[in-house]
């Protein structure tokens, strides 16, 4: 169990719906290995606070009869669902639509397939020709990391791009549309997702882009009112300090401007 939370700390599971997975498998695990459920499902919900999807699938293996069943089941899910909510998302593209998206929402964010990709994905797949514009994604680059490689291997045509270019590329007319996918959509809609999505989100209602959020249905929490009450995931601040295994010579102490950031301009990993 602790070697499972310390890959999800460590970013080596991410993406909503896998974390969603690893959940229902942990709890799977702890039943098969006699670790109390109540202790495994605290230890797992307290390693990434903003995915609700997370939560989610530790719920549901505790609710059911065999956690093990239940998890093989949720994961199977993940893939079916996402491949439906690729389909329908790529009715909303048009042809040789430019796509900008954030963060990485593939495969390797889920069980299989992919969400705000799958979407791209299954445009490509119908022979409508997206290409897609890859922010890097900072601070932990799963854009530069992962997602450019996803699209490559797929055969889509891609651009990896800086993160603050994306406004440049919106008022040249490069962009036809924004897709991301999300950690957590509160009861009125607000969306929490990775550190960036909130700028993209007001340069395309700037420069009247339409914005798509992809997620499947368990990304949706019914109990948070709002995103003011979205729990925010804060990590370790060496994270911006980094590129690769290389550190700059910036003082990681002297981060009084960070910390005053408002909350709603925060999001997690």
């Amino acid at each position: 169990m602790d070697e499972l939370c310390e890959a999800i700390v460590t970013l080596a599971i991410r993406g909503a719906p896998a974390l969603g997975a690893a959940g229902a498998m942990g709890i799977a695990l702890a039943a098969e290995t006699d670790e109390p459920l109540d202790e495994a499902a605290r230890k797992l919900k307290g390693t990434r606070p903003t995915a609700v999807n997370l939560a989610w699938g530790v719920d549901r293996a505790l609710a059911a009869d065999d956690p093990a069943a239940e998890a093989l089941r949720i994961a199977a899910d993940d893939v079916e669902r996402n491949r439906r909510l690729g389909a329908h998302g790529a009715e909303l593209l048009p042809e040789g639509a430019r796509v900008l998206t954030h963060c990485n929402t593939g495969s390797l964010a889920c069980v299989g397939y992919g969400t705000a990709l799958g979407v791209v994905r299954a445009a490509h797949e119908a022979g409508r020709r997206p290409s897609v514009w890859v922010d890097e994604t900072r601070p932990v680059l799963q854009g530069a990391r992962l997602t450019a490689w996803e699209l490559r291997e797929l055969g889509i045509p891609c651009t990896l791009v800086a993160d603050v270019m994306a406004g440049a590329l919106m008022a040249a007319g490069e962009v036809d549309a924004v897709i991301v996918g999300a950690d957590r959509i509160a009861a009125n809609g607000d969306v929490a997702n990775k550190i960036g999505t909130y700028g993209l989100a007001v340069l395309a209602g700037h420069h009247e882009i339409p914005f798509y959020v992809a997620a499947p249905v368990s990304t949706f929490d019914p109990s948070t009112p709002d995103g003011a009450s979205i729990p925010v995931e804060r990590r370790d601040g060496e994270e911006v300090a980094f590129l690769g295994d290389r550190r700059s010579n910036f003082d990681i102490n002297n981060t009084r401007l960070l910390r005053r950031l408002p909350r709603k301009a925060t999001t997690s990993q």
